[in-house]
């Protein structure tokens, strides 16, 4: 079984993920938090369920989600997992805090990329890897299917979809997202996306005003 803990961190309020399976395995899913509040109430619920840290991962990388990357690399010894894309939207992440008035300092160990179609083992049920880009241009999801749970990040919220305005974003390719690979899943898969509350693949096919299924 796996365990699905949301955080809401930062000014942004996006949503950090913490997956863990019932032999105290856990993935850190987007670790968006900002102030030291945050890192330890992330810090305090990973200690108190005696959670083992496997991964670090990111869906996209910008700003507001890799915040507490640098925190869990140097708490937990976990290096990042990211797409290749990615990697030029990490690094310009810091230059945009400063315009938002958002100083952080960045994450700076070795990149793990991800290859789109593999699976990542972490001592839990295996997370299929799915490309998503629109959004962002490496944007990737985390599907495990027998638990019927995606971890979307930013490209399909509860009626509604992700920003294409920021720097590689496409607004066909995200609704070439949606339409042709997230609504290929099961109706009942549960979203759990960057911002807001948990959905379903279903909910979205019949309400999204953005794409209808």
């Amino acid at each position: 079984m796996v365990n699905v803990k949301i955080f809401q961190f930062n000014p942004l309020q996006e949503n950090t993920y913490v997956l863990y399976d019932d032999a105290k395995n856990a993935i850190i899913i987007d670790p968006g938090c900002y102030f030291d509040a945050e890192k330890d109430q992330l810090a305090s619920f990973i200690e108190k369920n005696r959670l083992k840290p496997r991964l670090l991962l990111n869906t996209h990388c910008h700003l507001d989600h890799v915040f507490g990357n640098k925190f869990i690399h140097e708490t937990y010894g976990l290096e990042l997992h990211l797409h290749h894309l990615e990697e030029r939207v990490l690094e310009l992440s810091p230059s945009i805090g400063l315009m938002w008035n958002l100083p952080f300092d960045n994450y700076s160990g070795k990149l793990h990329f991800i290859q789109p179609g593999s699976v990542l083992e972490w001592g839990g049920p295996v997370l299929q890897i799915i490309e998503t880009p629109g959004h962002s241009p490496g944007s990737i999801s985390f599907y495990q299917s027998e638990e019927e749970l995606l971890i979307a990040g930013d490209v399909l919220f509860r009626e509604s979809v992700g920003r294409t305005d920021l720097p590689g974003g496409d607004p066909n390719q995200l609704l070439r997202t949606i339409s042709q690979t997230l609504y290929a899943l099961p109706n009942s898969t549960r979203v759990y996306s960057g911002h807001g509350i948990p959905t379903t693949i279903g909910h979205e096919k019949l309400h999204n005003p953005f794409v209808k299924g």
